[in-house]
């Protein structure tokens, strides 16, 4: 992961038909601008920012996953759950993902498949998805959601601030390296996206070429992949863009990034073939592989030098 910025190459937006203006908070509304909430759901505190256009929630207590982002111009969830409804629990460290509430976006690091790493036993999904975080409440006062986890084995704190600006969701990442030596990491979001009938995958061209024709990414909501359930990388990827568009609704979704932060992009979907589920995910990451012994060892990760920190930034734009 680097800290270079660069101006991103935003030539697939005319392809998918996405393109739209900048968002800059004050050329906002009134109407747009965001609010904030606090309920509690099945016994947990859950933040909820919102405007006229988004609604996003997230249950600090439980990984801050985001169980719910919701436009609510159309009043499409766009996060997944199982189809009995959600059902919040915690998790005990070192449980497998699977035995998960699996309920919409969690943050993976330092690495997606457990493995063993520099002398460390690093959990399924890895460290944070099933830690609490503590709330920034200054920001929270402010419109903004900084929340941020100190991690159990590795000498890492990772902090995330969501902000909603008109249909736009800005997550910003920073990443600190307590410890007196560089550290490897692999860090993904895990999205579990509620797919509609007609819903298609929009990439750009340079992206699809790097996934050796795997077919079902051409049709994901009606695709079969080999076993019902299938991983894909796009590495090094090019321009950090990947979309849901539905040419029947005109709904879709967009995650933009910039491919000199995090140069790959991890594209799941399951058919019933992972514990019975059916549900898609698209996955910015740092790294094309889930393993981070694998992909340390090929140097294909991220690193954080000692006493340092690093930063990136995800967007996601919601529209019809």
């Amino acid at each position: 992961m680097h800290a270079t910025p660069i101006k991103q190459n935003t030539s697939a937006t005319v392809a998918t038909g996405l393109d739209r203006p900048e968002a800059t908070l004050a050329g906002q509304s009134p109407a747009c601008r965001p609010a904030n909430r606090v309920r509690t759901q099945q016994g947990f505190e859950v933040l909820v920012l919102n405007n006229s256009e988004v609604e996003l929630a997230i249950v600090p207590e439980l990984g801050a996953k985001i169980i719910s982002l919701k436009n609510l111009r159309t009043g499409r969830e766009w996060m997944w759950h199982p189809p009995s409804g959600i059902n919040l629990f915690r998790n005990r460290y070192g449980d497998c993902f699977s035995k998960s509430p699996l309920v919409g976006a969690d943050e993976c690091l330092p690495t997606i498949a457990p493995c063993s790493w520099q002398g460390r036993e690093l959990p399924d999904h890895g460290e944070v998805w099933n830690a609490p975080w503590g709330v920034d409440l200054a920001a929270w006062e402010n419109g903004l959601l900084k929340t941020s986890v100190r991690l159990q084995i590795s000498p890492l704190t990772l902090t995330r601030t969501i902000e909603l600006i008109g249909n736009e969701i800005q997550l910003h990442y920073q990443l600190h390296n307590h410890g007196a030596t560089d550290e490897d990491f692999l860090w993904a979001i895990h999205p579990l996206l509620r797919l509609q009938p007609d819903d298609q995958l929009a990439l750009p061209h340079s992206t699809r070429e790097l996934l050796n024709g795997a077919s079902w990414v051409d049709a994901i909501t009606s695709a079969i992949p080999e076993n019902n359930c299938a991983k894909k990388f796009a590495a090094p990827i090019s321009e950090g863009l990947a979309a849901i568009v539905n040419p029947t609704t005109r709904e879709w979704l967009r995650f933009e990034w910039s491919p000199l932060e995090n140069d790959t992009l991890g594209l799941w979907l399951t058919r019933g073939g992972w514990h019975g589920h059916h549900h898609f995910a698209i996955e910015p990451t740092n790294g094309a592989d889930d393993n981070l012994a694998l992909a340390a060892t090929r140097k294909q990760c991220g690193v954080v030098a000692a006493n340092n920190s690093v930063n990136w930034s995800v967007r996601l734009r919601m529209g019809t």
